[in-house]
């Protein structure tokens, strides 16, 4: 049987999620962890029988057996991990966001062609089990052209603090961390058309809210209650060359009586709810009907979708499919949010098809 052998770079919490989703994986040999806290590499390590432990990744990317690698690290080393790992030989999966800049992403596309590996973009809302259902009902045209959508993850209270809070490392707030995985999935199911025109907000009103008591919420390992340089909340419109449209908000941090996830796309034939779970509306014979596909998990799972992303790369180092998350769609991805960025600090719009062209960095 052939295995893949694979490298996990940063053990951070997502590193958990690609770690069960390999060890679950029949055609994976985990061969090597590393992270820059030595006692947290050698635990994962023992954790999941792990023969290979190191503090610098360059250590990792020289060991031969390695073949492909996980990169889970800060978002402002992503770039420079892929590029060392995709020259010397590695297939990668990167987690999201590919990077912070627009530059960054293009030296990264660059890098994956001149090195002829494979780069995958760990959009995990792609590969839920409901994507998939929904992504054939628009590909047999169930929904005709879509032409809208619109997307809302609020956390009422749900800033990690350390280096989510920290903008120098994260590159933003909830705009780069949970908005990247909606914009994406709507700009994907949408058929991915290029977005021409950027118009968004952030507010930095409420801060980390650390002075809230009596009510739990995920703190990163690092978190620090006077540390916090990223925003509250951000929206934007994002219009695309094709006439379609996509709204979107995100928060940390907001004066919410819940947290919320809806996410949904309008086309001209049908529409289909995704968040907070997978149901469909169209209309027959004159007649206004709404479809709930059976599904064992119409909303999103989270295990699970990683599972599948996992998955879908070891078949992509595989040569077994045909990856859905490559580099290119990561470049596009960063310079519609850099330009949200750019659009709320300069109060404007913002053109992706004209003079702002290459000037989107944040």
């Amino acid at each position: 049987m052939k295995y893949v052998h694979i490298g996990l770079i940063g053990c951070g919490s997502i590193s958990e999620s690609h770690l069960k989703a390999y060890a679950a994986n029949p055609l994976v040999k985990l061969v090597a962890v590393c992270d820059l806290k030595p006692e947290r590499a050698q635990a994962i390590a023992e954790r999941y029988q792990i023969p290979h432990t190191y503090t610098d990744y360059r250590e990792l990317l020289a060991n031969p057996e390695i073949e492909a690698v996980s990169i889970c690290t800060w978002n402002n080393s992503h770039a420079e991990i892929s590029i060392a790992a995709l020259q010397a030989g590695k297939n990668v999966l990167c987690e999201k966001p590919l990077c912070k800049t627009v530059e960054e992403a293009l030296e990264i596309e660059q890098a994956v062609r001149q090195s002829g590996k494979l780069l995958q973009v760990g959009y995990v809302r792609r590969h839920a089990s409901n994507i998939e259902v929904l992504k054939r009902f628009i590909d047999a045209g169930d929904l005709g052209e879509i032409y809208y959508a619109k997307a809302s993850l609020v956390r009422r209270l749900g800033n990690p603090g350390g280096w989510f809070a920290d903008r120098e490392r994260s590159g933003g707030g909830p705009l780069i961390d949970i908005g990247v995985h909606v914009i994406d999935l709507c700009w994907y199911l949408m058929g991915k058309p290029k977005a021409v025109s950027v118009s968004g907000n952030t507010y930095s009103k409420l801060g980390n809210r650390s002075n809230i008591e009596n009510y739990d919420f995920y703190q990163a390992a690092d978190y620090d209650a006077s540390k916090n340089t990223v925003e509250d909340m951000a929206n934007a419109l994002v219009r695309f060359e094709n006439g379609a449209s996509l709204m979107v908000d995100v928060s940390f941090s907001l004066h919410a009586r819940t947290d919320s996830a809806q996410v949904s796309i309008f086309g001209d034939r049908g529409g289909a709810e995704i968040e907070p779970k997978l149901s469909i509306a169209t209309e027959q014979h004159n007649t206004i009907i709404n479809i709930d596909p059976q599904i064992t998990r119409p909303g999103f799972d989270f295990q699970d979708s990683f599972n599948r992303e996992i998955h879908h790369f070891v078949d992509n180092c595989l040569g077994k499919s045909q990856n859905i998350c490559p580099v290119e769609d990561g470049v596009e991805m960063i310079k519609i949010l850099n330009a949200i960025y750019r659009s709320a600090a300069e109060g404007r719009e913002i053109r992706l098809d004209g003079e702002d062209t290459n000037a989107t960095e944040q």
